[in-house]
């Protein structure tokens, strides 16, 4: 695929306003950057949803009003719902915005591969967990959002390839940086885009200030870029410009058409990974 993909994080968990005024937390909050960020060139969107107080929830009802809200203005665009591990360990919390069907269906959700470490706490993702993950979005037809922060995730990805557990064409986010985790560096990239399943496409991100850096390793080697402010909250390394996603976008824009590259449409993407075509 010629054409970059570019796959949007607004939110995250662990983002507040207190950290960034710009992050959205509600529905028309998210709804808005989406909508501004979709006619820039944004092809995925990565959610997390927000309950009114603001924290994290796994609510498939929320999911439902923040999905339909998007449909209205950007039908066009692939919707990736996230089942993290972080705040919910029960599987029936974790899975439940994969019960959403009809035009609320996502056509993707995040599988992290492995348990990790975070500065201050965990994201656990046992093996039972994941299979039973990867069970319930293949009963749904929901593709997995592939999220690798290190080569052991990036093994058991291709252990579940081998098995047909998963099925090609795969999607992967590489999100290095993490202090736990693969640093964000050439040379530990390419020793994960050199283990990479055939029939792979793969996005660059990174948490924390290496974002940028991964972006540009993306639209230089890869498929695509992971950005948005769930990952990192500021322009610059010296966190004195407090980041918005649109500005986040805009700039993905603005370096790829520098490096000869433009933004791949949602339906160029849905076709690549054979999603099924909107509208």
């Amino acid at each position: 695929m010629k054409r970059l993909i570019i796959n949007l994080a607004p939110t995250g968990i662990v983002p507040t306003k207190a950290m960034n005024p710009h992050v959205p937390i509600s529905i028309p909050e998210i709804v808005d950057d989406v909508r501004c960020c979709v006619a820039l060139g944004v092809s995925i969107i990565h959610l997390h949803a927000r309950d009114e107080y603001g924290k994290p929830s796994y609510n498939k009802e929320i999911y439902a009003r923040l999905i339909g809200s998007i449909r209205e203005s950007c039908p066009e665009v692939i919707i990736c719902v996230s089942l993290s591990g972080r705040n919910f360990g029960d599987f029936e919390k974790r899975s439940d915005p994969l019960l959403l069907s009809g035009d609320l269906k996502p056509e993707m959700a995040s599988l992290t591969l492995s348990s990790m470490n975070f500065n201050r706490t965990a994201s656990m993702n046992s093996p039972e967990m994941i299979m039973r993950l990867v069970e319930r979005m293949a009963e749904a037809d929901i593709k997995p959002e592939l999220e690798i922060f290190d080569s052991g995730m990036l093994n058991y990805a291709c252990f579940l390839a081998d098995r047909g557990l998963i099925k090609p064409p795969f999607y992967f986010n590489f999100i290095l940086g993490n202090i736990a985790n693969a640093q964000a560096k050439p040379s530990q990239l390419g020793l994960l885009i050199a283990e990479l399943p055939e029939n792979s496409y793969w996005s660059g991100g990174a948490v924390g200030p290496e974002q940028l850096a991964m972006n540009a390793m993306g639209i230089l080697y890869g498929h695509g870029v992971r950005v948005g402010l769930e990952d990192y909250l500021w322009l610059d390394k010296t966190r004195k410009q407090p980041a918005t996603n649109r500005r986040m976008v805009e700039r993905i824009i603005e370096l790829a058409k520098l490096l000869g590259r433009e933004a791949a449409t949602p339906e160029e993407v849905r076709k690549a990974l054979r999603l099924p075509s909107y509208g």
